[in-house]
């Protein structure tokens, strides 16, 4: 496999996208610590973050191929096209676990023994659209786990601040999969595929999505309240509070053309401002 194919590998899992839950992840470390975490912490916090998404992406790949295939917005992917074979994205998915198993193993022991349950969840989400509208609640669950995960990381325990933070992340995630799975409205309906836009239809999805929007940052204050955070965190909810509402003006029934600006360039700017904001709370 030579360089070619892996950036075609790192296109197809959309590699960029990490910036989404690592931010998240790098926040619960920091909170976690009430401090600033060691970079061998940092390090490996890193690591398993990189490991169980790419992990998780190309096992979505590879099961929703066929879909992806008969779908027009998708069948450019690499696997519909034969840019990569089966076994070589299963490679790269067993390598990206086994990334994650080290990870988790350099942190405490309690990652290990938690990790069935990160894995579980990063499976069975490719499955979910095949029988329930609620797969965007499971990739939001999915998600979740990363600040939880550094939690547990720093900490060794699971505590309240960090489930909360996994749920402002959950929510977060799922309310902006709601919007981009707007577009693909018709196919899903089409094929039989579940979602909550196929199931409710456009403007009820997008009110769902507003109401998990709703739920996000009220996880995120329930967050500063028990850390006992400063200023600058709130000033970093805040600002993330009305990222999100941009984010639905940006996105309606009839006008689904910005969904990429909401969904890439809003979601990118909330978690990071969350955690240059949480960062700066620490350090000043």
């Amino acid at each position: 496999m030579g360089f070619k194919k892996v950036r075609i590998f790192l296109e197809m899992i959309k590699f960029e996208h990490t910036i989404f839950a690592l931010p998240f992840a790098f926040l619960g470390a920091f909170l976690a610590a009430e401090g600033f975490p060691t970079a061998y912490q940092m390090f490996w916090i890193t690591m398993a973050m990189v490991g169980a998404r790419t992990a998780a992406m190309s096992l979505n790949r590879l099961i929703d191929r066929h879909i992806d295939a008969l779908n027009p917005r998708t069948a450019n992917r690499a696997l519909p096209r034969g840019l990569l074979s089966v076994t070589e994205v299963w490679i790269y998915t067993i390598l990206s676990f086994l990334l994650l198993y080290v990870a988790a193993s350099r942190l405490n022991p309690l990652c290990v023994k938690l990790m069935p349950i990160a894995v579980f969840v990063l499976v069975i989400y490719s499955y979910t659209k095949r029988w329930t509208w609620a797969c965007h609640l499971v990739l939001g669950i999915a998600l979740g786990l990363a600040p939880l995960g550094s939690w547990v990381a720093i900490t060794g325990r699971v505590e309240l601040p960090g489930l909360l933070l996994g749920l402002a992340v959950a929510t977060w995630v799922a309310g902006f999969d709601i919007i981009y799975a707007c577009q693909d409205f018709d196919f899903d309906r089409k094929y039989g595929i579940h979602s909550i836009p196929a199931r409710f239809g456009l403007r009820r999805a997008l009110q769902i999505s507003g109401l998990l929007h709703v739920a996000a940052p009220l996880f995120l204050v329930a967050v500063g309240v028990y850390a006992k955070t400063g200023l600058f965190y709130w000033l970093g909810v805040a600002a993330a509070s009305l990222i999100l509402i941009y984010e639905h003006r940006l996105v309606t029934p009839t006008d689904l053309s910005k969904i990429d600006v909401a969904f890439l360039n809003m979601n990118g700017y909330l978690s990071t401002l969350m955690f240059l904001f949480t960062f700066l709370d620490i350090l000043l």
